[in-house]
Parts: C-alpha cells; structure tokens; sequence
C-alpha cells in the first residue's frame, strides 16, 4: 500500500498504489478506533511494503496475498474496514443515550 502519498490533512483518499485510489472516504470512517488509532489507519500501516534497514529483507504483503490465490485480498480487505467503519459509527450514533443516576 501506497501510505506515504497521503497527506496528514486529507483522509478522504488513500492511493492503494500506481493505478488504484480509494477516495471520498467519510471522516467519520476514522472515528471507528482500535487500540487507540482508526481502524483504517491500522490497516494502512500493518500492510504496507517495508525494508527492515539492518538486514535488509522485505516484507511485502502482497506476496502472500498471491500465494493463497488472492491478490485483491489486501484491497477487499481495507474496502471491507472502511465499510464496518462507516456502519459501525452509523449504529453506535443512533443508539439511544444512557441516562445515569
């Protein structure tokens, strides 16, 4: 995944790599958080291509999405994150408010 190309400021696209963009993602997308940071964020970290700077192996999970015969995985997979997002913020917002005495 194509994190870098994604400024601070505009959440609203993520360049998934040279011809993929995701865009018109909804603020409240990233208001879903796990462990502290948005789902979407954690999924655009955990899945992008690194060089470890020591050794210099790569990990790129695309490998492995090829290996089992899935190379949308990643992308369905950030698709789907986005998406629960989105629903899960529409369902907590209109859950009804808890009055405590």
């Amino acid at each position: 995944m194509d994190g870098k190309d994604r400024t601070v400021d505009d959440k609203s696209t993520i360049h998934y790599n040279s011809t993929i963009t995701i865009s018109n993602i909804p603020d409240k997308a990233y208001e879903y958080v796990v462990n502290g940071r948005s789902a979407i964020e954690w999924i655009v970290d955990r899945y992008q291509v690194r060089t470890d700077k020591k050794s210099g192996i790569t990990n790129d999970p695309n490998g492995w999405a090829e290996e089992v015969g899935n190379p949308r995985y990643i992308l369905d997979l950030l698709l789907s994150v986005i998406n629960v997002s989105v629903q899960t913020v529409d369902i907590v917002d209109n859950l009804p408010r808890l009055k405590f005495d």
